[in-house]
């Protein structure tokens, strides 16, 4: 299955995260966002953001100083 990506790099909180749930909001479920994102503090609100909409993460890797993020629409 194919993730459409959404590049969040050089976003501070709470940016990530709330572009996320917009982002989020316009898809249909079972859809799939790679997010990427360079704020160390997203390890923390993304995974908070997807517990409170009910959503899933499904991985989460590092490369120096870049996260990504698969995530599914449920």
């Amino acid at each position: 299955m194919t993730a459409a990506p959404l590049d969040l790099k050089g976003l501070k909180c709470p940016l990530p995260a709330l572009r996320l749930r917009k982002a989020l909001a316009s898809i249909p479920k079972g859809a799939r966002l790679y997010v990427t994102v360079t704020d160390p503090m997203a390890v923390i609100d993304i995974p908070h953001a997807l517990n409170e909409t009910g959503d899933r993460l499904i991985e989460e890797t590092r490369d120096h100083e870049v996260i990504a993020f698969l995530i599914e629409k449920v």
